[in-house]
């Protein structure tokens, strides 16, 4: 058994929140609507700002284990997070715009935008409730309610293509 690394979890929200800039900015290329691009070119920046967030929020908690703050009496957070970080929550390790061929619709590319938010939002709640009691939760928070609210948005823009079309 590999021993579990906490910061490869921040890594790994690192990555997630790179590959949904990539995401947002490869469909937004494919996108004709001057709307639906500026939209998906928002969506992308504030992907961007996550990451950001992450790679400070890494280095604290780095400080934090050193200095022995960290405590999971069960074991219950690292096991989560272990099995997030293997991939058996969700496809953690794939990058989502090289799933984008050219031929999918534009609501297939909502739809599968609005799984990657998803999927985000459960591995950010996952790393919210394995952190330190000491640890501050408000960031990660505003994180997650900012992945609420592109759900809402992508569903919202699927429904007024839905009816369009």
């Amino acid at each position: 058994e590999r021993k579990f690394n906490v910061d490869e979890v921040f890594e790994l929200a690192e990555q997630i929140e790179r590959n949904g800039g990539r995401f947002y900015r490869k469909v937004a290329d494919q996108t004709k609507d001057p709307e639906r691009v500026d939209l998906l070119l928002r969506l992308a920046a504030m992907e961007d700002e996550h990451e950001k967030i992450f790679v400070r929020l890494r280095a604290e908690t780095a400080q934090a284990m050193e200095s022995g703050s960290y405590i999971d009496p069960d074991n219950q957070a690292v096991l989560y997070l272990r099995a997030i970080a293997d991939g058996h929550v969700f496809d953690s390790q794939g990058d989502p715009a090289e799933l984008i061929t050219g031929a999918q619709s534009m609501g297939d590319l909502l739809r599968r935008a609005i799984v990657l938010e998803k999927d985000s939002i459960v591995f950010y709640v996952g790393i919210k409730h394995a952190m330190p009691d000491t640890w501050d939760p408000d960031r990660i928070d505003a994180i997650i309610r900012e992945e609420m609210k592109h759900v809402t948005t992508l569903t919202q823009e699927l429904a007024a293509l839905a009816e369009s079309g």
